[in-house]
């Protein structure tokens, strides 16, 4: 699951993402200055911009992608504490008030057991009447936008071509990146990656938090406080410990 060379590039081909979308969507669950942990955090965009308004703690597998979100934090004058741990084993130095797992983190872990242990873990991280927050794709996007699907774009110094293609497993993706890396010399470098996604209709979620110890709050569409519909292509979890 870790991004190796991807994480490299993944700042540039990623900078149309609406970060902002997923601070706004916290903010209006849990309030501002509360401990969070950021899981799955990346290169640690959306975590700085949750640091603006909470005390942040950033996880992820990755350890490439953590020394991007260090530096990445030096530069911007923010302290954030980053850690390398899988986010089905969390132990951090002391309980949060709230669990974020975004831009669809959680559709990497690869198997049933995987969630759950996740949430597990998430619940013995939280405060009593903590909060766990996550987005996952949708069963309508693994099944359409993701279906032999070919996407490709270039960036300043990179570009990529991305084959998206039924997994093995119901509701799961095989992602083959090909990168073009453009060097010092001016001569572009070729990196292969294979990454893997599954998920899981929205009422499996509702049953393994609630079998977790969770209350489930709110799940809803695409950045919206509405249900999702059945096109929705993200959907979104608030649930609280109970």
């Amino acid at each position: 699951m870790a991004y190796e060379q991807f994480a490299y590039v993944y700042d540039e081909l990623m900078q149309d993402v609406p970060y902002p979308e997923w601070v706004a969507w916290v903010l209006e669950q849990v309030e501002p200055g509360k401990r969070i942990a950021d899981i799955g955090c990346g290169t640690g965009t959306a975590t700085l911009l949750l640091a603006d308004h909470y005390e942040v703690t950033g996880v992820d597998l990755s350890e490439e992608m953590l020394e991007i979100a260090q530096e990445k934090a030096m530069e911007t004058n923010r302290h954030v504490d980053f850690w390398v741990q899988d986010m089905r084993e969390l132990e951090l130095p002391e309980p949060v008030d709230a669990i974020t797992i975004l831009c669809d983190s959680l559709n990497y872990l690869q198997t049933e057991a995987d969630v759950k242990q996740t949430f597990d873990s998430a619940a013995r991280l939280l405060t009593d009447g903590g909060k766990l927050l996550f987005d996952v794709h949708s069963p309508y996007k693994m099944e359409t936008l993701f279906n032999g699907k070919t996407y490709a774009t270039h960036a300043e110094q990179s570009s990529y071509i991305w084959f998206a293609d039924p997994g093995e497993e119901p509701l799961s993706v095989v992602h083959e990146l090909t990168f073009f890396i453009e060097g010092e010399d001016g001569r572009y470098d070729r990196v292969d990656e294979t990454h893997h996604q599954r998920t899981y209709p929205p009422e499996q979620y509702i049953t393994w938090l609630r079998e977790a110890g969770f209350r489930v709050c709110a799940v809803t569409g695409d950045f919206t406080s509405d249900a999702p519909t059945e096109t929705a292509e993200r959907i979104f979890f608030v649930a609280e410990k109970i």
